[in-house]
């Protein structure tokens, strides 16, 4: 199901630390970060903060400048995010600042914990003065999909900035849900081993995320990153949408045809490195195909093909007339195990075509990622008119 582009944002002490166990507050970012953090506060749909950042911090939670809460308001936005809370007990302090600043609120709970926040008169409606707090029940347990999939889906967000704790960056990092890390690395120590962590022991995916961007801010320096490392498995992860929006984006640098689907194809590594990428007619060559073109880059031989994701724009072919071997069974024979997609194939050529049947046939874990598939198709619209 879509979720909105997940943005985990923390600044930590040289050692790793959120926080000290004083009484206060430590202050980790410069007054110029802060700012920043206002500006990208402004620029999302909802900003969420976990239950035990509610008691320890009792933020606000605001766009605090006036002029971004006015091009907000001009845009035709809420004056301020949404601002978003989890805690599977719902045991919250209704003066909290959280509940009492900005709009409109959202609690994602168990079913006893949504018991447990109304009897605290945590629920509140729309003629709050601060905006209406919902109390959304995730069942027996906290689900971090399911959540994201609401915030999506009945409130409209399409991006979420995540400010912690630690817990929920941990979890959001290691079920492959976090698009993007903003860090801001303060020159300081911490040292004391009861302090809270940034993040906590845990299943992380491998290899090595992107650096996408690193900016000095007075004395403190942002980094930020983004996931690479593909999913396992039948639920997509962060970075398989990463590279499927790559392959969408090959797929627009196709020669045109009025015969033959524009398609894009990335072949990554389990650890996140892309072993090899290509698209429909590549090189001159009339009549290649996107999987074909990228696998054609590499050794057969190659022992990472077994653990190797295959990203294309359109399903991998299962019939065709220009070469011996279609797409889905030169994957197939290439060893990979998964295949994520954008859209099946049209019957515009071929009838009935079922790549995704004959992969599976084989043994790969094959998802289609429906969220992508306008920008698949937008390069064979031409096709597409003719049906």
């Amino acid at each position: 199901m879509p979720h909105p582009y997940v943005l985990l944002s923390a600044a930590v002490s040289l050692d790793g630390y959120l926080d000290d166990t004083g009484p206060e507050r430590l202050l980790l970012s410069s007054p110029a970060d802060f700012d920043r953090v206002d500006e990208v506060r402004a620029s999302v749909d909802a900003i969420l903060i976990g239950a035990g950042t509610v008691r320890a911090d009792n933020p606000r939670l605001l766009v605090n400048s006036p002029g971004r809460r006015a091009a907000r308001t001009a845009a035709g936005r809420p004056e301020y995010p949404l601002k978003v809370t989890v805690s599977g007990s719902g045991d919250l302090d209704p003066a909290a600042h959280f509940w009492h600043t900005g709009g409109e609120k959202v609690l994602y709970t168990t079913g006893k914990g949504a018991e447990r926040a109304r009897a605290l008169g945590l629920a509140t409606d729309a003629t709050d003065a601060t905006g209406a707090t919902d109390v959304v029940p995730l069942g027996a347990d906290l689900d971090w999909r399911r959540l994201l999939t609401h915030l999506h889906d009945v409130r409209g967000v399409r991006r979420l900035m995540v400010e912690g704790g630690g817990l929920i960056h941990t979890q959001l990092l290691t079920q492959g849900l976090a698009d993007e890390l903003q860090l801001v690395l303060a020159p300081l120590f911490v040292g004391d081993p009861e302090a809270p962590r940034l993040f906590g022991p845990g299943g992380y995916q491998s290899g090595r995320l992107r650096l996408l961007e690193t900016r000095r801010i007075g004395d403190v320096v942002l980094m930020r990153y983004e996931p690479t490392a593909p999913g396992t498995g039948p639920l997509p992860a962060a970075a398989d949408h990463h590279w499927l929006a790559l392959a969408c984006e090959l797929a627009a640098q196709c020669p045109p045809s009025d015969t033959a689907f524009s398609v894009g194809a990335v072949v990554v590594a389990a650890d996140g490195t892309e072993l090899a990428r290509g698209h429909s007619r590549e090189g001159g060559d009339p009549v290649v195909h996107a999987e074909e073109a990228a696998l054609a880059k590499l050794d057969p031989a190659d022992p990472r093909l077994a653990g190797a994701t295959v990203y294309s724009s359109l399903e991998p072919c299962a019939r065709r007339a220009s070469r011996p071997a279609p797409c889905a069974r030169l994957i197939l024979d290439a060893g990979v195990r998964r295949v994520v997609t954008a859209w099946r194939e049209p019957g515009t050529f071929v009838a009935d075509a079922d790549g995704s049947g004959l992969l599976a046939a084989g043994g790969v874990e094959v998802l289609v990622l429906p969220e992508h598939e306008e920008q698949a198709k937008a390069p064979n619209r031409h096709l597409l008119r003719r049906r």
